[in-house]
């Protein structure tokens, strides 16, 4: 075989190979707490039905009110389970709404998780996670999978939106979002807390884009009666749900330990709660955001919510030069073809895969610290210098492996668990509860 041909066939056999892999596994670059834990995965599916609900997206303004309805709600569980050396891993099928007129454009992603396998143990604590407007729980397999490998029960809800494509219905993710997370999380804490599954008393809320506004409001950020949230779902339907409204209580969850908001949308023009709203917030929180988001804007979304939650200890991890896309795993080969379809995923300037392995590290150290107690966790939070760029690793240094992961300590200012060199482009902010 020609020598040019024989080099072309190996380049698309390795083409294929690396868009093969499961995004919840990470490559040599990714940091320390990234890489997968010691449990196989499992995955099923569950469905739920929230009864008497209001659907605000056939509000009647003739009639001034809307009818009730059963909302079916499913929801992909990821857990620790036995392993299955004879069964193959699952593979997710999923759509996504891509650019009118053009029909959803549909993608398949490889897992590492084996369909309805026997869970392994009992009393994991529980995460719910709640995907962008228009997204599909299946596309975050890059982090429903790997914490499920860790010790996490992992409920994914499918929201179901109308397409975003479809600007007139918003008001139905903004009532949803935080009715659909805080009913899974009441409702999941009970029946898989009845088996031991789960420990009720140890759950964790993560959110991206839309999701992202959910997590907040569930966790305590109360929506203002005169915000935008609330002025546009129709017929004051989300009012009862907000700062003094008679139903604020039922969308709270009990034994709530930590909150992460990816790109989170709420604040900004959308003011859902104003900082008195954000301050009612107690449980720990991570924001992860990119500087030049334009979708939800940075500087009146993520960095403003990190200072206006002042009762929480909270961190805020900046991608600087990233956008919104930061809650999805890379790109599947189907979605290659149009810019449209690509961009759901993919962000325009840094790779994608090393975006959900450095997601990945900081929301295990996160989780295992707040949820889990691990105190050796905090290390890896508590930065020496905040600009990632800044820290220093003496190449004189034990360990001197060229792909060892900083030890952190006093004379080490490159932040623990990353490796030389590739700890560029990122800021992390921490304040104190106050």
């Amino acid at each position: 075989m020609p020598s040019v041909l024989l080099l072309a066939v190996m380049v698309c056999c390795m083409g294929r190979t690396f868009a093969a892999e499961p995004p919840s596994r990470y490559g040599v670059d990714a940091p320390e707490l990234a890489r997968l834990g010691e449990h196989a995965v499992g995955v099923r599916t569950l469905h739920l039905v929230q009864h008497g609900q209001i659907d605000v997206l056939a509000f009647d303004a003739a009639k001034g009110s809307a009818p009730l309805t059963d909302r079916a709600l499913t929801v992909e569980l990821w857990y620790p389970a036995t392993r299955q050396p004879t069964l193959k891993p699952v593979q997710y099928s999923a759509s996504l709404p891509s650019e009118p007129p053009a029909a959803p454009a549909g993608f398949s992603i490889p897992g590492i998780a084996v369909r309805d396998a026997p869970p392994l143990g009992t009393g994991y604590p529980l995460v719910i996670v709640s995907h962008g407007y228009s997204n599909d729980p299946l596309a975050m397999t890059w982090l429903t999978e790997n914490l499920a490998s860790k010790g996490y029960v992992v409920a994914a809800i499918h929201h179901e939106d109308p397409p975003i494509t479809d600007r007139s219905r918003f008001a139905g993710p903004l009532m949803r979002r935080p009715l659909d997370i805080a009913f899974v999380a009441q409702t999941l804490q009970t029946t898989l807390g009845v088996d031991h599954l789960v420990d009720p008393a140890r759950t964790a809320l993560i959110g991206y884009s839309m999701g992202g506004y959910g997590v907040l409001t569930v966790a305590g950020a109360a929506l203002d009666p005169n915000g935008g949230a609330v002025k546009l779902v129709p017929g004051g339907s989300l009012l009862p749900f907000a700062r003094g409204g008679t139903l604020r209580d039922s969308i709270s969850v009990k034994g709530l330990r930590a909150v992460v908001a990816i790109s989170p949308a709420g604040a900004g023009a959308l003011a859902s709660w104003g900082d008195e709203g954000l301050r009612m917030i107690t449980a720990p929180l991570l924001f992860i955001a990119g500087d030049d988001d334009r979708t939800v804007d940075y500087t009146t979304g993520a960095r403003a919510m990190f200072d206006a939650a002042s009762a929480a200890h909270r961190y805020l991890l900046t991608f600087k030069g990233a956008g919104h896309a930061l809650g999805l795993s890379p790109v599947p080969d189907a979605m290659r073809q149009r810019l449209w379809d690509q961009d759901w995923f993919e962000d325009p300037v840094w790779r994608k895969d090393r975006i959900t392995a450095i997601n990945a590290h900081f929301i295990t150290a996160f989780l295992d610290l707040y949820v889990k107690g691990d105190q050796s966790r905090a290390a890896y939070l508590d930065v020496p210098v905040a600009e990632s760029a800044a820290g220093k690793w003496s190449p004189a240094t034990p360990p001197l492996d060229y792909d060892a992961y900083s030890p952190g300590g006093s004379d080490i200012t490159l932040w623990k668990g990353f490796q030389r060199n590739h700890a560029s482009g990122l800021l992390l902010l921490q304040a104190q509860a106050r």
